[in-house]
This record gives C-alpha cells, sequence and structure tokens, in this order.
C-alpha cells in the first residue's frame, strides 16, 4: 500500500493585478504611498511588486488613475431644465467631494504632463458632452470646465490639507466658502463666454 501523499504546505503565490495594486494603495492613501507599504498590503514582496510597477511615480499614477476612474462626473440633463450655471455647480461640488475622498490626487488632475491617456480621454469626452448638451463649441466647454476644475481642485486640496493637518472644526464653514468661491467664478467665466473675452491673453 502507497503511504497517502501529504498536501503542500507552501500555498500559491498571490496573483498580482493592477486593480489589487490600485485598491492597495487607496486604503494607503496617496501621500502615504510607498512600494514596501503596498507590497505588503498585497501580502507580497516589494521586488515582486517591481514586476508589475516600475517605480513610484508609476505606482502613484495607476492609484491616481484608480481613483479617477472612480469619481463620477455629473451628467447634465436637458438645458431646459437644468440652466448651465447650476450644472457647473453641481460639478464643482463634485470635484470639491472628490477631493475630500481621495487625498493627494488633485496634482494628478491640474498637472497636464501627470495625467494617463485613459484620464485625459474621459476628460474630453467630458468636454464633448456639456458642449452638446449647451450648444457650445467644443473649445468654449474646455475652456469652461477645465477653468473650474482647476480652481476647484486646487482650492479644496488647500482647504482640505488645512483641515487634516489641524482638525479644523470649522470644516463645514471653510466647504461653504469653497462653493461660494465657486459660484463666483461660475458667474464670471459665464460672463466671459458671453462676451468672447475668454479667448483673450
Amino acid at each position: 500500500m502507497e503511504p497517502s501523499r501529504q498536501p503542500s504546505t507552501r500555498g500559491r503565490p498571490r496573483t498580482i493585478t493592477h486593480e489589487r495594486i490600485a485598491e492597495a494603495g487607496i486604503q494607503i492613501g496617496m501621500q502615504n504611498i510607498t512600494f514596501v507599504g503596498v507590497a505588503a498590503a498585497l501580502g507580497v514582496s516589494h521586488m515582486a511588486l517591481y514586476k508589475h510597477v516600475p517605480n513610484l511615480e508609476a505606482l502613484k499614477r495607476l492609484v491616481a488613475q484608480e481613483m479617477f476612474n472612480r469619481w463620477e462626473i455629473p451628467e447634465a440633463t436637458d438645458h431646459r431644465q437644468e440652466g448651465l450655471e447650476d450644472y457647473l455647480l453641481v460639478f464643482a461640488a463634485s470635484i470639491q467631494r472628490c477631493v475630500k475622498l481621495y487625498p493627494g490626487l488633485t496634482p494628478y488632475m491640474i498637472h497636464r504632463p501627470a495625467a494617463t491617456q485613459s484620464t485625459l480621454q474621459k476628460i474630453d469626452d467630458h468636454h464633448s458632452h456639456i458642449a452638446q448638451i449647451y450648444g457650445l463649441k467644443k473649445e468654449q466647454a474646455r475652456w469652461l470646465l477645465s477653468t473650474i476644475a482647476f480652481h476647484c481642485f486646487s482650492v479644496a486640496d488647500t482647504v482640505y490639507s488645512i483641515v487634516r493637518q489641524d482638525a479644523v472644526s470649522d470644516e463645514s464653514e471653510m466647504e461653504k466658502e469653497i462653493m461660494q468661491g465657486m459660484k463666483a467664478l461660475i458667474v464670471g467665466a459665464l460672463v466671459m463666454l458671453e462676451n468672447n473675452t475668454y479667448l483673450e491673453q
């Protein structure tokens, strides 16, 4: 009678996918990401992780891309039911929530060379959508949305950095100020758009 075979005590190596890497990075937080930390979260060696992501910047871009993918950019309804100003306020509020949820994402949103191709495509599709809904030229929609996004990402990132560092108690008041500033920016931008002064240098 043959002796029974003992099952191997070595488990199968963990599968490393870009999705799992990104999820681990999001859980750790962009500002705290290290190769060793992400590898530990995945249960693999940092050398194994290097086979999938060549360097720390590439790792951060991968995580930033997944953060951006999870941000659901609000779609516009029929312009007869929702004016452009109202939509832009919803858009700005969505950016504010995104920045709050994903600290460290902002540099990858406002610095174009840092954005991935799929990020740029998603943004371009949004520009086309808004241009079609509100009867704008593509360049008008691009300027309007990019202007609002740049300032909202920047301001919200600054505010939430202060909140996180100093444990500010009046966070809701600061959030109201963000949106008041965004409303002023939107109103002014729409005037510039109407007068075609947005093209002036």
